[in-house]
Protein backbone atom coordinates (compact mmCIF):
# COMPACT_ATOMS: atom_id res chain seq x y z
CA UNK A 1 0.00 0.00 0.00
CA UNK A 2 1.17 3.59 -0.90
CA UNK A 3 0.55 5.98 1.58
CA UNK A 4 0.60 9.83 0.73
CA UNK A 5 4.08 10.68 1.19
CA UNK A 6 5.42 8.01 -0.71
CA UNK A 7 6.07 5.94 2.10
CA UNK A 8 5.21 2.30 1.77
CA UNK A 9 3.07 -0.17 4.28
CA UNK A 10 3.43 -4.17 3.69
CA UNK A 11 0.99 -5.80 5.74
CA UNK A 12 1.35 -9.44 5.90
CA UNK A 13 -0.87 -12.15 7.68
CA UNK A 14 0.61 -15.31 8.80
CA UNK A 15 -2.03 -18.01 9.70
CA UNK A 16 -3.82 -15.07 9.72
CA UNK A 17 -7.15 -13.23 7.40
CA UNK A 18 -6.09 -10.00 6.55
CA UNK A 19 -9.62 -7.52 6.84
CA UNK A 20 -9.75 -3.92 5.38
CA UNK A 21 -10.44 -2.78 8.55
CA UNK A 22 -6.64 -4.73 10.21
CA UNK A 23 -4.89 -3.45 7.26
CA UNK A 24 -6.22 0.33 7.52
CA UNK A 25 -5.49 -0.40 11.43
CA UNK A 26 -1.75 -0.75 11.04
CA UNK A 27 -1.61 2.21 8.18
CA UNK A 28 -3.51 4.47 10.62
CA UNK A 29 -0.81 3.13 13.36
CA UNK A 30 1.90 3.66 10.86
CA UNK A 31 1.65 7.28 10.07
CA UNK A 32 2.52 8.21 13.86
CA UNK A 33 5.62 6.98 12.72
CA UNK A 34 5.97 8.76 9.50
CA UNK A 35 5.42 11.97 10.99
CA UNK A 36 8.08 11.56 13.20
CA UNK A 37 10.80 10.23 10.55
CA UNK A 38 10.77 11.58 7.06
CA UNK A 39 13.50 8.96 6.04
CA UNK A 40 11.78 5.73 6.48
CA UNK A 41 11.83 4.24 2.87
CA UNK A 42 9.47 0.68 3.81
CA UNK A 43 7.64 -0.31 6.37
CA UNK A 44 7.09 -4.20 6.80
CA UNK A 45 4.26 -5.40 9.36
CA UNK A 46 4.11 -9.06 9.51
CA UNK A 47 1.17 -10.77 12.07
CA UNK A 48 0.93 -13.86 12.73
CA UNK A 49 -1.59 -15.97 15.01
CA UNK A 50 -0.24 -18.98 16.56
CA UNK A 51 -2.74 -21.42 17.45
CA UNK A 52 -0.75 -23.78 19.34
CA UNK A 53 0.66 -21.16 22.19
CA UNK A 54 -1.25 -20.40 25.21
CA UNK A 55 -4.10 -17.57 25.71
CA UNK A 56 -1.54 -15.28 26.73
CA UNK A 57 0.69 -14.55 23.44
CA UNK A 58 -1.49 -15.84 20.76
CA UNK A 59 -0.90 -12.91 18.39
CA UNK A 60 2.60 -11.89 17.25
CA UNK A 61 3.48 -8.86 15.32
CA UNK A 62 6.92 -8.00 13.84
CA UNK A 63 7.61 -4.80 11.95
CA UNK A 64 10.75 -4.16 10.06
CA UNK A 65 11.72 -0.33 8.84
CA UNK A 66 13.92 -0.03 6.18
CA UNK A 67 15.79 3.39 7.05
CA UNK A 68 18.84 4.78 6.02
CA UNK A 69 21.50 3.40 8.01
CA UNK A 70 20.91 0.18 10.03
CA UNK A 71 17.44 -1.15 9.42
CA UNK A 72 15.03 -1.47 13.00
CA UNK A 73 13.05 -4.91 13.39
CA UNK A 74 10.81 -5.71 16.59
CA UNK A 75 8.20 -8.08 17.87
CA UNK A 76 5.74 -8.24 20.49
CA UNK A 77 3.13 -10.62 21.15
CA UNK A 78 -0.39 -10.44 23.09
CA UNK A 79 -3.76 -11.99 22.93
CA UNK A 80 -5.00 -9.40 20.69
CA UNK A 81 -4.50 -8.60 17.10
CA UNK A 82 -5.02 -5.12 17.63
CA UNK A 83 -3.47 -4.34 20.87
CA UNK A 84 -0.18 -6.43 19.26
CA UNK A 85 -0.28 -3.85 16.78
CA UNK A 86 -0.30 -0.97 19.18
CA UNK A 87 2.78 -2.50 21.21
CA UNK A 88 4.57 -2.80 18.13
CA UNK A 89 4.26 0.54 16.82
CA UNK A 90 4.93 1.95 20.52
CA UNK A 91 8.06 -0.11 20.71
CA UNK A 92 8.64 1.19 16.59
CA UNK A 93 8.27 4.65 17.89
CA UNK A 94 10.45 4.71 20.79
CA UNK A 95 13.62 2.76 18.83
CA UNK A 96 12.88 5.76 16.08
CA UNK A 97 13.25 8.22 18.48
CA UNK A 98 16.58 6.51 20.39
CA UNK A 99 17.81 6.80 16.95
CA UNK A 100 17.24 10.09 16.42
CA UNK A 101 18.51 11.37 19.79
CA UNK A 102 22.02 9.31 18.47
CA UNK A 103 22.76 10.84 15.71
CA UNK A 104 21.64 14.26 16.91
CA UNK A 105 23.88 13.62 19.96
CA UNK A 106 26.89 12.69 17.57
CA UNK A 107 25.98 15.34 15.38
CA UNK A 108 26.37 18.41 18.41
CA UNK A 109 29.01 16.73 20.34
CA UNK A 110 31.40 15.10 18.05
CA UNK A 111 34.46 12.91 19.73
CA UNK A 112 38.45 14.36 18.97
CA UNK A 113 40.19 13.20 16.68
CA UNK A 114 43.70 11.89 18.04
CA UNK A 115 46.67 13.17 16.41
CA UNK A 116 49.56 11.70 18.15
CA UNK A 117 51.70 10.14 16.37
CA UNK A 118 50.77 10.88 13.06
CA UNK A 119 52.85 13.77 10.72
CA UNK A 120 50.74 16.51 9.77
CA UNK A 121 51.57 18.35 6.58
CA UNK A 122 52.61 21.98 6.89
CA UNK A 123 51.06 24.95 5.05
CA UNK A 124 52.91 26.74 2.56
Amino acid sequence: MNRQNNHEVIVAGIHLELTPSLKFFVCEKADRLFRHEEHIIRMRVELECDRQETMSAKFKAKGHIAIHGPDLNASVSSDECHKAVSLLMDKLDRMLAKRHYLRKMKRNHPHPVEFLGVELPKAV
